[in-house]
């Protein structure tokens, strides 16, 4: 039964494809206006892959959609290849290549100058086939003479012809399509994309090459667009030139927002109704002039009205109606805890728990350094934030870093995961250099951090939110299996298992990360980190903000963790330190300041005088 709900989208498309011609044609949806909504469903497959799933905004899907129908088209109409489907593949792949490519130089950048790298290739992509490559594009002219696709060998060949016939062709590879597209999103793949798209600093921080992730949604979303391109020139015997133009990208964004943004078949639902509103709008008189600006207040009434788009409004209350129960509960259970002051972790917070994690190999198997920081300063203009600081960690040890406010101990932790690098000095984890391999390299080598400021997938639950961490150690930093479940690799999945006992939050694995409280989130920080199996664990102020039962639970909580890889911790409250750290480093206003036990450092002088304010004994009276 669950397996067959999983596939009810699958089933829900199929049978509105089958029933569309009948149903819709009384509505005014003829043949050819059905054929012409999937075309833009195809497109906006991939591009809702890139934007509802990524959350990349391109305005130059065109270009892709434009490569794919005039390769297509030249190559047919030249008589350089016979068969459409021969020369549709080629076309498909010479957009997925020009996505390559842009994809390259786009994806390095974020927001609004990733949108207008997009745009620009799009206008260069216009130019090119209106000026340099005429002769093969026809430029203003386009490519006309394309000839129909056909079934079949020799005389038993069946052309598909304009009507139904070309409907059905398309209705199956859309529906193709949206197979594919479906298994894309619930694959690995998938995960970490959703996951980029709500928090990208912490899915590099967890060791994914976020812009080679970033590169793989921009091909697919450009392979489908040169398929739908290819598929045009077929559809109407004819490549028109406007296929490039900025106007066609605009269209898809806005299809797609109308639609419902992330659901992949809004793409398709919001073409519907757009080309459904142009063409019959143009059929009433006195709106043959007017068509456009009823076009744009129908789009500025649906976008107020539906703010997640048509498919997204639906699925969203459906959503929202099946879980209902289970959100008042896991909403309840979170205002007791809050109400109360307790914790779920607080009664086994005394016991030793068994953890098992398959730890990264370490670079070199001997020593007894874990992590090494040599001479190390951050600089920004005359300020010295970190300035010549050295220090050893033991392997299988505490090691704290304490020191006032200003001291430079957020910006030393984040330059031994490198995401920071310093002005001079390096890092070595298990005697390999880290500085400047970036944050991702840094993980995968075996190093992870929790953050001062919880970094949370909050729309995600525990389970998944501990699925993109564990999915890091298990697949390294980038793998492709677009078509494989991300909950069908075991290792993960009990990686994932593991953590939530050890976080004491097994009853609460499909509850939404917003909805925890603020001790559960702590932990789960704190886990996500743990699920990349690290070998160095780096803990930023983890009691920031705790009730003592909270405290308590997470003091013994680390305790535990050090059982099985080395702790590296920043934290205010001193108790807790001296209670736990086996050495203790101390910074005051950028520099060491003093490195030894938690006794020695106790006992030391100038730390007590740092703390109290009155370490300024070279400075003059």
């Amino acid at each position: 039964m669950r397996r067959a709900r999983t596939f009810l989208p699958e089933f829900a498309v199929l049978l509105t494809l089958i029933i569309a011609p009948t149903v819709l044609n009384p509505l005014g949806f003829s043949t050819d206006l059905l054929t012409r909504v999937l075309n833009w469903g195809l497109i906006g497959l991939g591009f809702d892959i890139l934007f509802g799933l990524s959350g990349l905004l391109s305005f130059g899907q065109a270009a892709f959609y434009g490569v794919g129908g005039f390769v297509t088209a030249y190559l047919l109409v030249s008589g350089t290849i016979g068969s459409v489907w021969l020369a549709l593949l080629i076309g498909t792949l010479a957009a997925g290549l020009f996505g390559l490519v842009v994809g390259w130089f786009a994806v390095r950048r974020v927001g609004i100058y990733f949108t207008m790298i997009t745009l620009a290739f799009g206008q260069m992509a216009y130019f090119i086939e209106n000026s340099l490559l005429t002769t093969y594009t026809g430029g203003e002219n386009g490519i006309a003479g394309v000839p129909v696709p056909v079934l079949g060998f020799g005389d038993h060949a069946i052309r598909v012809t304009a009507g139904l016939p070309m409907y059905v062709l398309f209705a199956v590879i859309f529906f193709v399509g949206y197979v594919l597209a479906r298994r894309i999103v619930r694959s690995p793949v998938g995960a970490i994309l959703i996951a980029i798209k709500q928090n990208t600093g912490r899915v590099a921080m967890l060791g994914h090459n976020v812009p080679a992730y970033k590169l793989t949604a921009f091909v697919v979303a450009a392979v489908y667009a040169g398929l739908a391109g290819g598929l045009l020139g077929s559809f109407q015997s004819y490549m028109p030139p406007d296929a490039f133009s900025i106007e066609t990208s605009g269209q898809l964004v806005v299809q797609t927002i109308v639609g419902g943004a992330g659901t992949l078949i809004g793409p398709l639902v919001g073409a519907t109704v757009w080309l459904w509103l142009r063409d019959n709008l143009q059929l009433i008189p006195g709106f043959a002039v007017l068509w456009k600006l009823v076009l744009g207040i129908a789009f500025i009434v649906l976008v107020i009205g539906l703010r997640r788009g048509i498919c997204g409004e639906i699925a969203h209350w459906w959503s929202d109606r099946r879980h209902q129960a289970e959100r008042r509960a896991d909403e309840a259970r979170t205002e007791a805890i809050e109400a109360h002051n307790i914790d779920a972790a607080d009664a086994a917070a005394a016991r030793r728990r068994d953890i098992r994690l398959p730890l990264a190999q370490p670079a070199t198997a001997d020593g007894d350094v874990a992590l090494e920081a040599q001479s190390l300063a951050r600089y920004y203009g005359g300020l010295k934030a970190v300035d010549g600081v050295s220090f050893n960690v033991r392997r299988g040890s505490i090691h704290a870093v304490i020191g006032p406010n200003g001291a430079g101990k957020s910006t030393l932790f984040k330059m031994l995961l490198d995401e920071v690098r310093p002005t001079s000095g390096e890092v070595l984890l298990f005697g390999e250099r880290i500085s400047g391999a970036g944050v991702s390299r840094a993980a995968q080598l075996g190093i992870a951090k929790s953050n001062q400021l919880n970094q949370l997938f909050l729309d995600l639950s525990v389970r998944k939110n501990l699925r993109i961490a564990a999915l890091a150690r298990s697949r390294g930093p980038l793998r492709l299996d677009l078509l494989r479940p991300a909950d069908s690799i075991p290792d993960v999945e009990a990686q994932i298992d593991s953590i939530l006992s050890l976080l004491d939050l097994v009853e609460r694995a499909e509850t939404p990360a917003h909805v925890l409280a603020y001790g559960e989130k702590r932990r789960l920080e704190i886990g996500m980190a743990l699920a990349t199996s690290p070998n160095v664990l780096l803990l930023d102020e983890p009691l920031a903000g705790m009730s003592p039962a909270e405290r308590a639970a997470t003091c013994a909580f680390i305790r535990d963790i050090a059982r099985v890889c080395t702790v590296v911790i920043v934290e205010h409250d001193l108790d807790a330190i001296f209670g736990l750290a086996e050495r203790i480093t101390v910074l005051y206003e950028g520099r060491l300041l003093a490195d030894g036990s938690a006794d020695e450092v106790r006992r030391n002088q100038a730390v007590q005088d740092a703390y109290l304010g009155g370490l300024h004994a070279h400075e003059p009276a």
